[in-house]
Parts: structure tokens; sequence; C-alpha cells
């Protein structure tokens, strides 16, 4: 601990007295009116108004007087006498308030003297600028809207403490412009991918996030039960297989921007419950779905920042450029050169690999689950610029096309973008027979313990013996792609609301 810093306890006790303070200003509002009004309504916002007036001299807006009605939270405030200034912040940007006895009165400019940092106030009057050049409100009547009870971090430290920040977000977004601007392009992004995707003939849908079978990915679901129809239920980990009965009704563009769920661990890169864009185009297959994709993130990059060419904590992602394609064993040698193609095609070997590097391999895993184990360890975090990783083993692709060409490979690609994953797409499986066999596998492997494997839907087989078109399928973790767009380490800076353990 600094030599200056208060302990925990003398933090606490200061801010109690605070609020008990502010609590008595409180009650004796209470005595003179409604403390809480809601009758003030402003005309402008303190970025529309310096958008409108920054640009224009002092006396110009003192021939041409401006009347506005403007309200926000107190940030700060400077007390001079006769004359006072506070800066009040909207959802905007910030603006400079006059006070003075000779426009809104000595009673009135004294009640502003007594208000705290963090309430919320309006004012009305004409805009001018000081004799220093800033852009001010010269107030002619001032409002106390609502009294804040707590104090706003100390404006030197601000609100450092990253589980306070994710706890309080409300102060975050109060106190830390970073955060507001994260959420700003976080806002633009999913606009932009709507604009894109609708643009080009998709349809946006809504399904269900309460499901019989948790379907669509492998993943541990969170488990629920619903009383009327006395049945357990579960919360999706994704949405593809009710996408794809869309596809199989005649819609054949489709997407969803949804909430998934997954009982799973929380890391920065990882949160229970997160945002996914899936979307399906009939006729297509996996070659023009990475052209689409690439597409489409290069495009929301330019709308929610301005430049897909990206500054990401230190590197230079550069989305314009074409996107980089690798099969997942080139990945592999060519980031861990010590390996061949030919040792990589050797169970045994890969065996033995992966024990050296303490990565558990299920005894039952076939080689394409060891292979795949072994890119995750020594080459996915070396993937700084976009890259698609594509033929990757059918048997860890339950749901794609497998190829023509060699059947134990799925005509599949995973994107990575700064060393994670940020896009898994692929021709679709339509052969009902196959696909069923499939499902067969995976819950052979539920059986034997894999917590992760996916159920038989029977359903979802039927819709596909009525007939799907040949597709092609992508996801997109919107999560992750805001995290590279807003320039944050953690997956939390990006989640307004992120799960946190009980205070």
């Amino acid at each position: 601990m600094t030599k200056d810093a208060s302990p925990p306890a003398a933090v606490a006790a200061d801010e109690n007295q605070v609020i008990a303070e502010r609590r008595a200003k409180l009650a004796a509002l209470r005595t003179l009116g409604p403390a809480y009004p809601n009758d003030f309504r402003r005309t402008h916002l303190a970025a529309e108004l310096h958008a409108l007036f920054d640009g224009d001299a002092r006396e110009q807006l003192e021939q041409n007087p401006i009347e506005v009605a403007v309200a926000g939270r107190l940030m700060l405030k400077r007390l001079m006498g006769k004359a006072s200034f506070a800066t009040v912040q909207d959802g905007s940007a910030r603006i400079q308030f006059f006070i003075s006895d000779e426009d809104v009165g000595a009673a009135a400019h004294e009640s502003f003297r007594h208000w705290d940092i963090g309430d919320i106030v309006g004012a009305r009057g004409v805009v001018f600028k000081t004799h220093r050049g800033e852009l001010s409100i010269r107030c002619r009547e001032l409002r106390l809207l609502a009294k804040a009870l707590r104090p706003l971090p100390d404006k030197f430290h601000g609100l450092a403490d990253h589980e306070q920040r994710y706890r309080q977000r409300y102060v975050d977004l109060i106190v830390n412009e970073s955060t507001r601007k994260a959420f700003q392009i976080r806002s633009l992004a999913v606009s932009a991918v709507r604009q894109f995707l609708v643009a080009r003939d998709f349809i946006e849908v809504e399904t269900p996030m309460l499901q019989p079978i948790p379907g669509g990915a492998q993943a541990r679901p969170f488990v629920t039960h619903h009383n009327a129809l006395n049945m357990d239920m579960f919360l999706r980990i994704a949405p593809e297989l009710y996408l794809k009965r869309l596809v199989v009704g005649g819609m054949e563009r489709v997407f969803e921007l949804n909430r998934n769920f997954r009982n799973e661990g929380i890391s920065p890169r990882h949160n229970p419950e997160f945002t996914m864009l899936e979307f399906y185009a009939a006729y297509q297959n996996v070659g023009w779905m990475m052209d689409f994709t690439e597409e489409m993130l290069r495009t929301v990059a330019q709308a929610s920042v301005g430049d897909p060419c990206l500054s990401y904590q230190g590197q230079r992602i550069d989305l314009g450029k074409p996107f980089e394609r690798m099969h997942i064993l080139e990945a592999i040698v060519h980031n861990a050169p010590r390996y061949s193609l030919k040792s990589l095609g050797e169970e045994d070997f890969l065996r033995r690999e992966l024990a050296q590097l303490e990565v558990e391999a299920p005894p039952t895993a076939g080689i394409g689950t060891l292979q795949l184990l072994l890119f995750e360890e020594v080459a996915e975090s070396r993937l700084v610029q976009p890259t698609f990783i594509v033929d990757y083993p059918a048997e860890v692709s339950p749901l794609a096309r497998a190829s023509d060409a060699n059947s134990a490979v799925a005509e599949r690609f995973e994107l990575f973008i700064a060393g994670r994953e940020t896009a898994n797409g692929f021709s679709e499986l339509n052969d009902p027979e196959d696909q069923a066999e499939r499902f067969r596998r995976q819950a052979e492997a539920k059986a034997a313990g894999d917590e992760e494997a996916m159920y038989y839907d029977a359903d979802y087989v039927r819709a596909l013996e009525y007939g799907m078109p040949p597709a092609a399928g992508c996801g997109v973790g919107i999560d992750r792609f805001v995290m590279l767009l807003a320039d944050a380490s953690n997956v939390r800076d990006v989640i307004l609301f992120p799960h946190m353990r009980p205070e």
C-alpha cells in the first residue's frame, strides 16, 4: 500500500459519511416538493451543440443568441464568488455551464453550491463562448433533476479495479470514456452486420433459447426445468439446427444474432453467455462462405471504426488484405517446423507429443482429434493476421459435409485473428443417413462420458429427410470480433454485464 493510501475500512467509513450527508440533503429537498421531478425537457445534446457552434466566433454567438435546454450529470464544478462553472456530461459529450447571481438569481446559485458531483441537472440558457473560447451555456434557469446518493470514484484514480468495473458497469460507463467508446463500437458493428446481410437478401429470424435437445455445437449446456410441461430443457448452445430447419422449409438465406449459453469455464476469451451471429445460404459451399465472411468482416470494421486496418494490443491487424488460407497440418508445420507432414499422420507420434506438451487426449480420440489438439497447442495462438484454417478432420465436424475427394476431411474452415478463433463455417451436411450415423457416434461418445458430445436429434434428421438443398453456413463470435475492433484484451470489456462470482 502506498504511503498516502487509506485502508479499505477507512475508505468505506468515508464513503458512508458522504452517503449520510447526501441523504440529509435529499431529505431537505423533499420538504420543498418533488425531489426527483420529470418535467424538464431538453432540446439539445452536448455533442450536437459542439458540432453546431464550436466553429463560431464569440461575437457571432453574442449577436445571435441561441436558446437551449441541456441536461446531464454534474462531473466538475468551480465556485467563484458570484459566478460558478460546471461541467455536465450527457450521453453524447460534455459541455460547460456558466452560473451567476445575475443570470439565475442568488438563491438558485446558492442552491447549486450545495449540489454534488454525480447529481443529474438541467439548465435553460443561451450558447456563448468564454474569454478562453470554450463553448458554454449561460444558464438562465437551473434545476436539480436527480440527487446522487453515492459518490463517483476519485477523479484522479477513476475506477481502475477491473472486477469493480465489471460489477458496477453503470459507474464504469459514467467515469470511463474508453468504456463508452467500446460499447459504441459494439453497437455500430452489430448494426453493420445486420445491414450487410439484409442487403444481400438474408432474412433475420429468431429461434428458441429453451430447447428440448441442445444441438449445433459440442459443448456442455445449462439445464433447467419447465414446470407446466414437466420436462427438463436446455439453454441453447447454438441455433444451428433450428436455422437449418428453416433452410429445409424454403427460407434459403437466414441469419440470427443470438445469445448462446455454455456451462463451461470463464477466461479472458470465454463468458458463459455470449453473442453469436449465425447465417446460412442455400446453393453455396465452403469456398463461397469464406469469401463472403471475409467481405462482411472487412465491411463491418470499416463501418464501426472507420478503417479495416486495426491496432490490437500493440499489433497491426490488417483486415483490408486478402485473408490467408492454410490447411490445418500446414499450419502446424509452419508454426512448429520441428514437425513434418509425415509424422503428423502417425497416431502414436501425436499421442507422445501431446503427452510431452501435457495436453490430455481422450483414449477414444482418432487421429483427426489428435491433430486438432496439437494445432490448438502449437499453432493457434500464432495466427495473428486473419487466417482461414481449412480441411478440418471430419471426426471433429459432426455437422459438416465431408469432402467428396477424401471422406476423412470436412469442407470446413475456422477463421483465426489475433491468435483466437473468430468464425467457424462449412458446407452443410444434408445427407440424412450420414447425419443420423454421425449423431449415433456422438451419442455413443456421450454415453462413454464425453459431456460435450452431441445428443441424437431425431426431429432434425426427420427434417433432412424432407430434403435440404446444398448449403453453407457460418458462425461468427460477435464478442471476440468486437474485442478486436475495440482493442480489448478481455471479453468482459465488451460485454456490458459479464458473469461474476458473488461478492
